[in-house]
């Protein structure tokens, strides 16, 4: 008799989980979709013309395909060479800011790689799984990556560089993000050193001093 009624509490636990699992499930469409994704949700649904079941399709399938990553640490001798690159990148622009905007794609690509993110050379594949662990960040490489292929002015260019910055400092940060409260965060006002970022002002154009 104890046998049975043993057997029947794991028959009763193992629904109640299944249960609680499928409500977890839509808890990720809705309200818990837009709470993760934040202006990434928004532009899902745009993106679908306006179709919310779509969008959060779209959204969730993401979250089950990525959001079990494992970030990988960087050394410190790889996040000051990581640094020096980006600070190289943004002296670049000055003179040229195409060739400057191609290689700080390229250098987030890398960056992501090797924070443990699918490989660069496959961007949607990249772009979703940084989607769901850094989503507040994520703009600024769309936006970058769209320019680096010659497809927006100077402007557009500058203003890509410096929202991309706030990727480049998430995935160099020592520790990392926590996913559910990508969101909520603010893209970063400083970098890891306590200095202010560069911020590509308008008035640094070919031929100004830096």
């Amino acid at each position: 008799m104890l046998t049975i009624v043993i057997i029947a509490g794991i028959v009763i636990a193992a629904v109640v989980l299944f249960f609680v699992g499928r409500g977890r499930i839509r808890a990720g469409g809705g309200r818990g979709l837009k709470h993760r994704f934040g202006p990434e949700y928004d532009r899902a649904v745009a993106d679908h013309d306006g179709d919310t079941k779509a969008a959060e399709q779209e959204l969730g399938e993401r979250v089950k395909q990525h959001g079990s990553l494992d970030e990988q640490p960087l050394s410190p001798e790889a996040r000051a060479q990581y640094r020096a690159q980006w600070a190289d990148v943004q002296e670049q622009f000055v003179e040229s800011p195409q060739k400057a905007v191609t290689e700080a794609d390229a250098l987030l690509a890398g960056l992501a790689r090797d924070r443990g993110f699918p490989d660069g050379e496959q961007f949607e594949e990249q772009f979703a799984a940084l989607s769901v662990h850094h989503p507040a960040h994520i703009h600024g490489y769309r936006s970058m990556h769209t320019a680096a292929r010659g497809q927006s002015g100077t402007e557009e260019m500058r203003e890509a560089m410096v929202e991309a910055r706030s990727l480049f400092e998430a995935l160099v940060a020592e520790q990392p993000a926590d996913p559910d409260q990508g969101s909520s965060q603010t893209p970063q006002s400083r970098d890891g050193n306590g200095h202010a970022p560069w911020a590509l002002n308008r008035r640094h154009a070919k031929g100004n001093n830096t």
